[in-house]
């Protein structure tokens, strides 16, 4: 059998067969990629093997199925101390299953991304499928609910406490006149019809959102914060607007009520906000009707930890990678996109992307 997926001493026993995950090999048919000297690259093989041969370490890739996590969270989730769990991360590492990003000072997990140039991207493919199945345990199901929420209710108590200060904390970092423009030709560059249905996460103060319902005839806004939600419902009676409802809560919630709605979601700005941006990707998923298009404004990856206390922010920014990952693991395709380098250094994304139609 190729992969030997045994059990090692004092991991805790994960709530699936382990042998289950010896069928991975018998799903990689096609020859394997060879490397330049035309030789299999072995070394990489047992690596991957090894990594995949542990039941704890099995955990952690399931739980990073959607989501990165720091090692402190980590350590919190699977339960153990933090010497063992950088021992298996270490271990995942080298086989090329998990990948880092810094955040500050601290180091953020998640599964790594497989390119069709890898000489073993098949086999991670159907690892990875494999331990998707996989049923998280009770105790850690409800940690990882624990820990989205408070990560939730850190960035709403921010938003509650400084609903006020809204322009002001988030010109620290970009001053709506730098991409406006470009955003709305964006916007009206996407051809949607005038009796689109148009949803906005995180409408903030409502600038965009008063664009948007300029525009389109069925708005709605969609937002966590009651007090910011108030300042976009000013901003459209301001303008005289009739043509938008608001919900107070998050995509999950906006599911309920509006899945297959909408052509066009849109998050201007708002996504290093969200306590759990892969599975927002799934929401928008489910919100978009078949070939609608979700339009995410971003600051690109950076290193000024300072925006966390300053602007609320829970994420530094997202390489564009990360978009484009979560966005193929709920279905939907990268269609355009471009970057704006701003005077302090920070740089926006708008990445445009379509749901696959059936």
């Amino acid at each position: 059998m190729l992969l030997n997926c045994a059990k090692s001493k004092g991991t805790a026993p994960f709530s699936i067969e382990d042998k289950r995950l010896t069928a991975v090999a018998a799903t990689h048919t096609e020859p394997f990629l060879l490397d330049a000297d035309h030789t299999l690259p072995a070394q990489r093989l047992a690596q991957l093997h090894k990594a995949l041969a542990d039941t704890l370490r099995l955990q952690i890739l399931r739980l990073l199925r959607n989501e990165s996590f720091g090692v402190l969270e980590l350590c919190r989730l699977v339960d153990i101390r933090q010497s063992a769990l950088s021992h298996h991360l270490k271990v995942l590492a080298k086989a090329e299953l998990v990948a880092t990003r810094r955040e500050g000072n601290s180091i953020f997990y998640r599964r790594a991304f497989i390119t069709d140039d890898d000489a073993l991207a098949d086999l991670k493919r159907a690892a990875f499928d494999t331990v998707d199945t996989l049923e998280i345990p009770r105790e850690q199901a409800m940690q990882l609910d624990q820990l989205q929420r408070e990560r939730s209710e850190l960035s709403l108590s921010f938003f509650e406490k400084n609903a006020d200060r809204f322009s002001e904390n988030q010109g620290l970092i970009v001053e709506r006149e730098h991409y406006d423009s470009s955003l709305i030709d964006v916007v009206e560059g996407l051809g949607l019809p005038a009796d689109a249905s148009v949803l906005e996460i995180g409408p903030g103060e409502g600038r965009l959102l008063v664009e948007l319902a300029r525009r389109f005839a069925a708005v709605t806004a969609v937002d966590n914060s009651k007090d910011m939600l108030d300042l976009s419902r000013a901003a459209i009676a301001a303008d005289g607007l009739s043509n938008v409802e608001f919900l107070l809560g998050e995509t999950a919630n906006a599911r309920e009520t509006l899945s297959g709605a909408a052509d066009l979601v849109v998050f201007d700005m708002v996504l290093h906000h969200i306590a759990t941006p892969a599975a927002t990707f799934k929401d928008v998923a489910a919100l978009l009707k078949e070939d609608g298009l979700l339009l995410v404004i971003e600051l690109c990856s950076h290193d000024q930890d300072w925006v966390r206390s300053s602007c609320g922010d829970l994420w530094l920014g997202f390489d564009e990678s990360e978009l484009d990952q979560w966005a193929v693991m709920s279905g939907l395709r990268f269609e355009q996109g471009s970057n704006l380098a701003l005077r302090n250094g920070f740089q926006i994304q708008m990445r445009v992307f379509r749901k696959h139609a059936n």
